[in-house]
């Protein structure tokens, strides 16, 4: 395989199993590609479309996405290891059983995704979009969610112990069923929370 991806449009392309690592990619668009059980570590993407493509069980480690959109994509088991994710765009993207650990995400719009039971202890999030997001049972313990926009994300028993959400819009969401020992939050934030359960704040 090439080790240079410049200016490329690929539409249904079967990359499963194939060795990526180290390639550089940039302004290319992949369609409906299929990158399952692919090595794409120390990959650097810059500029780049991915729509509706499946990279399960990849391996993604220490690499490096700039300005690139996954839209609908899907990332089951992948492991993204010390990945970096700056300013791109992940809407409707799923990331069912992926190891995030160490993930680093600066920016972006990372709404309708799927983070469901996903282990995010200690990351930062701040300021990133996350409208209508599913972070169903994650662990979000010590995350740094300022100023995040959290619009009508599901955070049904997911885990905020010692986070931080202040500033963070949380239009649309139910504070029930979390776990919030030592969460950081304003005064707007602390009445939307009374509110949740049934309290009348005057």
């Amino acid at each position: 395989m090439p080790d240079r991806f410049i200016q490329k449009d690929y539409q249904d392309k079967d990359f499963s199993g194939e060795d990526l690592s180290g390639a550089i990619v940039e302004r290319c668009s992949f369609t409906r590609c299929r990158f399952v059980a692919a090595q794409i570590l120390e990959i650097k993407v810059e500029y780049c479309r991915f729509e509706e493509c499946d990279f399960s069980q990849a391996r993604m480690n220490t690499s490096v996405f700039l300005e690139s959109s996954f839209a609908g994509c899907t990332f089951r088991n992948t492991d993204l290891f010390l990945a970096t994710f700056n300013n791109c765009r992940m809407m409707g993207s799923s990331f069912s059983e992926a190891d995030m650990d160490g993930v680093i995400i600066t920016g972006g719009d990372w709404s309708w995704v799927s983070l469901r039971h996903q282990a995010l202890k200690g990351i930062n999030l701040q300021g990133l979009i996350l409208i209508e997001s599913d972070l169903y049972s994650a662990d979000l313990t010590k995350a740094d969610l300022r100023e995040a926009d959290l619009t009508r994300a599901n955070l049904s028993h997911a885990k905020l112990e010692d986070a931080d959400i202040r500033g963070a819009k949380l239009v649309g969401v139910d504070m029930r069923n979390t776990q919030v020992k030592g969460l950081r939050m304003d005064i707007a934030q602390a009445v939307h929370f009374a509110r949740c359960y049934g309290a009348v704040v005057e």
